[in-house]
């Protein structure tokens, strides 16, 4: 979180400057090729005239055909013994689910004054939940999109765990582990904002950005990024530039995040994971565990399963076009 001295000092600003990127980067490092969303929380308006705001709606349009399809009944996994489950919940907007990647929550500070707050993946620059992945599921293009490879991950939810925000939500019933060990691993598909990955490579913009009627959200290459957020910056705050180790997800605000984050609190429901993110200060970087080791150390064995039913599900493939040839 940072005030406007702050922003000016920023370690990924400084580096910049200095040309310290490469167009090759190092890992965890912006490329040039980054691109970043900036936020500004005093421009959007929530879309309150409307049941659903138009970012939402463009983003669940534009990846309806991606949502999960369980297979049901859904069974417990050992040695859980509930599941998670939001099929029957698919048109629920007021929070993020595996059929809603981005949701807008309105936050109502103690001096009535209401700020409307679009929230989704951060896409941080050296992302913890790739690196903890058992599976390899999680990837970041050179465009700085962290995505989930829904026909790899086995839905174990350590990329929740890790995650500052806890983005990432899962979906029992649908994924690789019903092929491998429906009753002992797994236990769906996680599920989460992609940066619209698919256009920012084709050179296009986020459908989020380009539905937004007070252009609220913006996207930008990096060193665009950084000439705008100078721009438009003034005495405000700065949320998400250096958290996490850098993100590319900048949010604006004349508000203090220290502010929103009480507001936002105040409303949290007190369950683990109530699908809404909050603004809290985060420190860089993944903290190790002794559960995270022990998920690390158990990747190879994970990687030759996966492995082996892609291979098969390939094989099948091949053979099911060669007899329709």
């Amino acid at each position: 979180m940072a005030d406007r001295r702050t922003f000016l000092k920023g370690s990924l600003l400084t580096a910049i400057a200095a040309g310290a990127f490469q167009a090759q980067a190092k890992q965890g490092e912006p490329s040039l090729n980054q691109w970043v969303s900036i936020i500004d929380l005093d421009a959007c308006d929530g879309c309150a005239d409307r049941a659903v705001p138009l970012c939402v709606k463009a983003c669940r349009d534009k990846n309806q055909k991606r949502f999960p399809q369980p297979q049901k009944p859904l069974r417990p996994y050992w040695p859980q013994k509930t599941f998670e489950d939001f099929s029957e919940r698919q048109d629920l907007i007021s929070r993020l689910t595996p059929y809603n990647w981005l949701y807008v929550e309105k936050v109502e500070l103690e001096d009535g004054k209401v700020v409307y707050a679009p929230r989704r993946c951060m896409h941080c620059f050296d992302a913890p939940c790739r690196k903890i992945c058992p599976f390899g599921a999680i990837n970041r293009t050179d465009e700085g999109a962290v995505q989930i490879d829904s026909s790899v991950c086995f839905g174990g939810g350590k990329c929740r765990d890790v995650c500052p925000w806890s983005i990432p939500q899962r979906q029992a019933g649908v994924g690789l582990y019903l092929d491998v060990a429906p009753k002992f691993a797994g236990g769906g598909v996680m599920y989460k904002c992609d940066f619209c990955a698919d256009s920012l490579d084709k050179g296009g913009v986020p459908v989020c950005a380009t539905a937004c009627p007070p252009k609220a959200t913006v996207f930008l290459p990096l060193t665009q990024a950084i000439a705008h957020l100078r721009q438009i910056v003034g005495k405000r705050y700065v949320y998400g530039l250096n958290e996490n180790g850098g993100t590319a997800t900048w949010y604006v605000s004349s508000v203090s995040f220290e502010a929103i984050e009480t507001a936002h609190l105040k409303t949290k429901q007190s369950v683990a994971n109530d699908g809404r993110p909050g603004f809290a200060p985060v420190a860089s970087k993944l903290q190790e565990s002794s559960d995270w080791a022990l998920a690390t150390l158990a990747a190879p064995a994970a990687a030759l399963a996966v492995a082996y039913v892609v291979a098969r599900r390939k094989k099948v493939r091949h053979q099911n076009h060669k007899d329709e040839a």
